[in-house]
């Protein structure tokens, strides 16, 4: 009986040691990238804009045994794209350059005046896709894994929570195609200005 007592205990003081140290939920929002495409070659870039992307996830918050400190892991999956103007052989062309990725940000976080937040960490990314909206630049073979760094802050109020985010790419995403029989390289850098909106589940 006491056995069953301890193991009653035990599992209750349990489920509410987690449900205080550990929360998540999902989130969403818009990105916005600087123009990340250098060292290509052939191609004279004569104007780029950036476009707003967005991005989807989900979230876990867990928090450590120093007071305010917490972790929080999270996958996200990315879509950016850039809006190229360039001079191929005297021939002034246009095209979007889109690319879709699964972000996993690991993000040291503290909570500051009990509705703020603050948090940095790094990103590791995997890129599922990318490719050139003009037809003559086909197949574009990528590096698939990449690092970034993300740090920025938010605010929660209950359940809902804003953060505006910054993001570097720490090593570049060297990419290459096949325009009139001759390889074109480049690379893709990441930097993105994220906002977001998450819901704590």
């Amino acid at each position: 009986m006491k056995k069953v007592i301890l193991i009653l205990c035990l599992t209750i003081g349990f489920s509410q040691f987690s449900n205080a140290q550990i929360a998540f939920g999902i989130k969403g929002g818009v990105n916005y990238n600087s123009n990340s495409i250098k060292e290509i070659n052939t191609f004279d870039i004569e104007d780029s804009k950036s476009k707003t992307g967005y991005h989807a996830g989900i979230w876990v918050r867990a928090k450590l045994p120093v007071l305010g400190w917490y972790i929080r892991p999270e996958l996200v999956y990315t879509n950016l794209e850039n809006d190229f103007t360039f001079n191929n052989n005297s021939i002034i062309q246009n095209t979007t350059y889109s690319f879709q990725k699964i972000d996993i940000p690991i993000l040291l976080g503290k909570k500051i005046f009990g509705v703020g937040n603050l948090y940095v960490g790094p990103s590791f990314q995997y890129v599922l896709n990318a490719d050139f909206s003009l037809n003559d630049i086909p197949n574009v073979k990528t590096d698939n894994f990449t690092v970034g760094l993300q740090f920025g802050g938010g605010i929660e109020l209950g359940k809902f929570g804003i953060d505006v985010r910054w993001e570097k790419g720490l090593s570049g995403i060297k990419s290459t195609t096949l325009v009139n029989t001759q390889n074109i390289n480049f690379d893709t850098r990441v930097a993105q200005i994220i906002f977001g909106l998450s819901i704590k589940l």
